[in-house]
């Protein structure tokens, strides 16, 4: 664990201890300092894409590569700037957890998205599962639980058309490079 250097934390020098003792300018400032830092955002996600790089976990390629075929997918067949900035950081919680990546990288992208890319990213395992968890003795059809809702159609798409197609180490992949401006675009200002 990495102790920070108290000299080094970027805070009012009267800043509050507790949040109950808080007041409305020590919160302006927060607010500041948070809107001037917000370009970290897309240095974080293109530190955790870049993580992907390590793991492969078996498949073909690696959690980056299959990242950014997918994300090359979505653009090359015409997808929203949003949904290929999901496609992108679908798999992004990989870097953190496997079993509950979906929810992790969708919590990660929602100040940044719409509801819809970010039902689809949370969602995606199970509508991917139609394809493989035969394998696993586990039902295939657990997407059919959300048929009703207004994203379905987009994560068949996401995970039908690009995510689950995107393990070929021949297929021309655009690099992160490509995206990194789509990125800091979408992440320069969070959605409340």
């Amino acid at each position: 664990m990495t102790v920070t250097d108290p000299t080094e934390i970027d805070a009012s020098p009267d800043s509050f201890r507790r949040m109950d003792e808080s007041t409305a300018e020590q919160w302006a400032v927060i607010g500041e300092r948070t809107r001037e830092n917000q370009s970290r955002v897309a240095d974080r996600i293109l530190m955790l894409l870049e993580s992907l790089a390590s793991i492969s976990d078996g498949f073909i390629t690696d959690q980056l590569t299959h990242c950014l075929q997918t994300a090359t997918m979505a653009e090359r067949a015409g997808a929203e700037e949003e949904m290929v900035f999901g496609a992108l950081c679908h798999d992004i919680g990989k870097a953190i957890s496997v079993p509950n990546h979906g929810g992790i990288s969708a919590e990660m992208i929602k100040p940044y998205v719409r509801d819809d890319v970010y039902h689809s990213i949370k969602n995606h395992q199970d509508f991917q599962g139609m394809h493989y968890y035969h394998h696993f003795g586990v039902p295939t059809d657990l997407r059919d639980q959300f048929k009703d809702e207004p994203w379905f159609d987009l994560c068949v798409e996401f995970t039908d058309d690009w995510d689950q197609q995107a393990f070929d180490p021949d297929y021309d992949t655009l690099p992160l490079e490509h995206f990194e401006p789509l990125i800091r675009k979408l992440t320069a200002a969070a959605k409340f």
